[in-house]
């Protein structure tokens, strides 16, 4: 009976946490569609709206550190319901803004609760299920993930086009009421006994640190502010995380546990699975713009070719336990970067001319890809983690995973504007792009070098997998027992 409970509970924790997750997802790439709507509403060049990501980012970054210890010292279902609330918070007042100041103002309200709700929800599925099933569990809560930036598109296109953009955030509201009912009923109140003071001192390094990198990460390249401010944000964002790094060093509970990258597979798991994200982060950038500027597709027609990534990863879903039981993280997650990035570059050939049977099937596959791969660096992350760590370790995985992305977006426009001004600087057309996804691919292939230095039986327990040698030492030692008589 408590074998079947503790399987309920390993299914259904991930599904209460993917609500948080999908309405984020979803809500963070249905607004890029929307932005010129949104502009035109509040009077504003729609250039200037993409402030209105760069707070978000900026949000994100100042707050996911102290996630893991908000949870420790108050309950990880307090600050999760909490998180809800405050995203459902920001979701009503970019709904009813009327200035670009006070729209910029309500996003950076949303990255609050966003910053706590899915490092603190993976948390609690982190400390309530078994080893074992780290990887299913896992697998449940990347569906989300996978599906929101896919879905955003056509669904901020079907709203904009035929209702009005500000129900665009009113739909969070029911999402968010239904995860806190059900985070209610079925979340434990986790937290530590002895909780260490927070690190004040590194908060405010950290988060003066990441806001003013990814600050100066998102507003390169696009005209936001001059080109001195970015750099200058980009090098004083390096130079207090540079400070973070010798002042972690010297104290005995950091706001970011920099010493976890002692241990191999976390280290891997975040360095590698970083730099495998950074490829894929970004197709949402350039795959919509691709299909709708180079190739002349609305953004409902385009949703809906890119949706079908969604459907692979919801089918590796299926199989991704399996095959990393079979085969290890070590072989799985450093043959499958390659292959995964094969696929993103692979969209770069693209062409108007290209039938869309063509493109669904190179997504479709490509989905199944990069799905099992962030299933098995998600898992092995976390696999010789103890409880203890557990939230340290989520919080700056967490981190990790927000610049990553947020490079890939950067790469990829500095990519595309590089083309666009070698051809002359006019309109973007579909022969601008093939470089961009060449390179981004490029990126996420050279990942593989990590991943190929795990050791044969790195992270067994979660996977399950018993390496070759392992199998025949244990062969050879049962051969050599006697018969009992």
């Amino acid at each position: 009976m408590r074998k079947v409970e503790a399987l309920q509970r390993a299914k259904l924790l991930p599904l209460i946490v993917a609500c948080a997750l999908f309405m984020e997802n979803t809500d963070s790439t249905v607004i890029a569609t929307s932005l010129p709507v949104i502009a035109k509403s509040l009077g504003e060049d729609p250039i200037a709206l993409k402030l209105a990501l760069t707070s978000y980012l900026v949000s994100l970054a100042v707050f996911i550190p102290i996630s893991g210890w908000m949870a420790d010292r108050f309950g990880a279902r307090t600050i999760f319901r909490s998180a809800l609330c405050v995203f459902m918070l920001g979701s009503i007042l970019c709904a009813i803004s009327s200035s670009l100041g006070a729209f910029v103002g309500a996003r950076f309200v949303q990255g609050m609760g966003g910053a706590m709700m899915v490092p603190v929800g993976r948390l609690v599925i982190l400390r309530s299920v078994s080893k074992s099933e780290i990887v299913g569990a896992l697998a449940y809560l990347t569906i989300p993930a996978l599906v929101g930036p896919v879905v955003g598109p056509p669904l901020g296109g079907f709203i904009t086009t035929y209702f009005d953009w500000r129900w665009i955030f009113f739909i969070n509201i029911p999402i968010g009421l239904i995860g806190i009912v059900l985070s209610s009923l079925f979340f434990e109140d986790i937290r530590e006994e002895d909780v260490a003071p927070l690190d004040v001192k590194g908060f405010i390094l950290s988060s003066f640190g990441f806001a003013a990198l990814m600050l100066g990460l998102a507003t390169g390249g696009r005209h936001l502010v001059p080109e001195y401010i970015s750099y200058g944000c980009v090098l004083a964002g390096a130079a207090a995380l540079v400070v973070y790094w010798f002042h972690a060093r010297r104290i005995p509970y950091p706001v970011l546990n920099l010493s976890l990258f002692r241990i191999p597979t976390f280290r891997t798991g975040v360095i590698g699975g970083s730099i495998f994200r950074t490829g894929i982060g970004a197709i949402p950038f350039l795959l919509p713009l691709m299909l709708q500027l180079g190739f002349g597709l609305d953004a409902l027609q385009s949703g809906l070719i890119t949706f079908v990534s969604a459907a692979g990863a919801l089918i590796m879903k299926t199989l991704a336990k399996t095959i990393l039981a079979r085969y290890g993280f070590r072989r799985v997650l450093t043959v499958n970067a390659v292959i995964g990035a094969a696929f993103l570059a692979a969209s770069g050939l693209f062409t108007p001319a290209t039938p869309h049977a063509i493109m669904l099937s190179v997504l479709l596959v490509g989905g199944c890809f990069r799905s099992l791969q962030f299933t098995g660096i998600n898992a092995l992350s976390y696999a010789d983690v103890s409880n203890r760590e557990m939230s340290s370790a989520t919080s700056l995985s967490s981190v990790a995973q927000q610049l990553s992305l947020s490079m890939g977006v950067t790469i990829g426009a500095f990519a595309l504007e590089s083309v666009n001004a070698f051809h002359g600087g006019k309109a973007l057309s579909a022969g601008d792009f093939w470089p961009a996804f060449a390179l981004v691919g490029l990126i996420s292939a050279s990942s593989a070098l990590w991943m190929a230095q795990l050791a044969p039986d790195a992270g067994a327990e979660v996977s399950g997998h018993v390496p070759v040698s392992a199998r025949k030492a244990t062969a050879e030692a049962l051969a050599d027992q006697k018969p009992l008589e």
